[in-house]
């Protein structure tokens, strides 16, 4: 078995700059830039002397707001090498969320792009914090988030109380190489480097804290369940802001020396271009993304040949799905992961030599390093090969906890160091695990995990909603879909689009219900247990089936 390796992101990318330092490190081939290893971490550390001279010290939170951009990626390297934790925010949270993240991670500093998909993430930040109008860039003092100080725009633009991206190269030289060796040399590999913020039944999103251990060693199992090299070239649609894409992705070329060939954002004519003319081996991505990819009208006339492997992960792959991957893609060794942020983020995976059979059916079986049992959700005791349980996980690669939020940490990670994922699993007499159900009632749409929670207590601020219901239908594009299921307060009347159109801005688009159904009562059980259940099976009958 591997050793679990004990060192920083900062020396890891050190140590692999010396290895390849003249090979490509990162492509985006829609722009055309092109960093080699040397010039990566070049670039790297030149924004972390840059962060240095802000004030940014060893454990500060600094949040990341952006989709794939070569900012989001250098930050990720520099924010590390000077031990700043790189707190990640979802490319499609609106105000309500950001406010929140921003709050409870205690971040000082954001750096943000200028909008996405439509929607401006400056008009977002200047109404939460109407104060940049009046501050001098570095000295924010906001009523809302008072932790925050620096608001860095990845623009060039000049904005009221903002440095540029471009302060940060400028005032690097403030800050001597020997400063930074230092401070990279003070950091430590058990410490927290990365937070990613995750929904729990509550309703309240919580900070997952994950160290440089975690994440490296995750990363090393990932790549060599791919037999991922410094040969390979990973493409790499799926966003950083999820561990698929900073640590399977990113992180995993960087232990390897792999060439990292990032997308912007997601585009299946965009992802078949790149691999076509950078020769990618890998490709990432979760169903919805290859099923894009296989059904766009000018997929046969690409060159897909240099494909070899990759990872489908954050939702069941249908089977035809996996045999047109393997057969029309030509990724023979494509690979089945799963597990959660909790996890660093992968327990599971297939391995290349697993049947098509096992890589739709299972989820693979555990890592290098990582121990998996199946227990009974009501005594805890570890069931049989076969009988169906509570996926529990233990090794390197459980977080260190949630941030600030330490009764949950205790819920999710019992004393003898197991993590409790909340999935119904089986497994069998090889070791291969079969995801079976949720104890929770997680809704997984396109690969984004939903907790129904979190929308329920969003929508009971509507002053027309007495109660509601939030349960997960199947989708054939999306795997599923929200649906909900209101009740109105006495003398008032709602309609679907009055609903929806209150979630709009309010909370991420992918959230929003997609079926709407006004009630008058739930099905319950004896003891006055709404079954959620039956709402489903309702759903199904009378929404998605119409």
């Amino acid at each position: 078995m591997a050793e679990i390796v004990h060192k920083t992101i900062g020396v890891l990318l050190d140590e692999t700059v010396s290895l390849y330092p003249e090979k490509e490190a990162v492509i985006y081939s829609e722009t055309g830039l092109r960093y080699s290893y040397k010039e990566f971490q070049h670039a790297c550390n030149k924004v972390a002397k840059g962060f240095m001279s802000l004030g940014i010290k060893k454990g500060d939170h600094i949040a990341v707001w952006a989709s794939n951009k070569p900012e989001w990626l250098v930050a990720q390297y520099a924010s590390a090498k000077i031990g700043a934790v790189l707190v990640t925010v979802n490319t499609s949270y609106q105000s309500k969320e950001l406010e929140y993240l921003l709050r409870q991670s205690d971040s000082t500093t954001l750096l943000l792009m200028d909008a996405f998909k439509g929607v401006s993430y400056l008009d977002m930040l200047m109404e939460l914090c109407p104060e940049l109008k009046q501050s001098a860039p570095g000295e924010l003092q906001s009523h809302k988030l008072p932790r925050l100080k620096n608001v860095v725009y990845m623009g060039e633009q000049r904005l009221p109380g903002m440095f540029i991206w471009n302060d940060l190269l400028e005032k690097s030289a403030q800050i001597s190489d020997i400063e930074l060796i230092e401070r990279q040399s003070s950091t430590k590999y058990d410490e927290v480097i990365n937070m990613q913020y995750t929904s729990g039944t509550t309703g309240f999103p919580k900070g997952v804290m994950l160290t440089h251990s975690n994440i490296i060693n995750n990363a090393i199992n990932v790549a060599e369940c791919q037999r991922i090299t410094h040969q390979d070239r990973i493409c790499i649609p799926v966003p950083f802001f999820h561990c698929f894409g900073c640590v399977m992705g990113t992180l995993a070329a960087v232990a390897t020396g792999a060439t990292m060939v990032p997308l912007i954002m997601f585009d299946p004519l965009q992802v078949l271009k790149a691999i076509e003319k950078e020769k990618c081996t890998a490709l990432y991505g979760v169903p919805t993304m290859f099923i894009a990819e296989l059904n766009h009208p000018d997929f046969s006339e690409f060159n897909l040949s240099s494909l070899r492997t990759g990872i489908m992960a954050g939702s069941p792959c249908p089977t035809e799905i996996m045999k047109k991957v393997v057969h029309d893609m030509g990724a023979k060794e494509i690979t089945i992961a799963y597990g959660q942020t909790e996890s660093s983020p992968v327990i599971t995976q297939t391995r290349p030599f697993d049947s098509i059979e096992k890589r739709v059916s299972t989820v693979g079986s555990a890592l290098e390093n990582v121990e998996v049992k199946i227990v009974d959700p009501t005594s805890g005791e570890e069931v049989s090969n076969g009988i169906q349980g509570e996926l529990c996980t233990r090794g390197y690669h459980v977080m260190k906890g949630y941030y600030n939020m330490e009764d949950q940490t205790r819920e999710a990670i019992d004393s003898e160091g197991w993590l409790h994922t909340g999935d119904l699993a089986t497994k069998d007499d090889e070791g291969y695990i079969v995801i079976t159900g949720r104890l929770k009632d997680m809704i997984i749409r396109g690969g984004e995990n939903i907790y129904p929670r979190e929308i329920e207590e969003f929508l009971y601020s509507h002053p027309k909603v007495f109660d509601v219901q939030i349960v997960g239908v199947p989708d054939e594009r999306f795997g599923e879909q929200v649906a909900a299921f209101i009740k109105v307060k006495p003398g008032e009347v709602l309609t679907s689009k009055e609903v929806k159109e209150y979630c709009v801005g309010k909370i991420s688009k992918y959230k929003i219900p997609h079926y709407v159904e006004i009630v008058e009562d739930y099905p319950m059980t004896a003891s006055g247990k709404i079954q959620k259940f039956k709402l489903r099976e309702q759903a199904v009958k009378t929404l998605v089936n119409q």
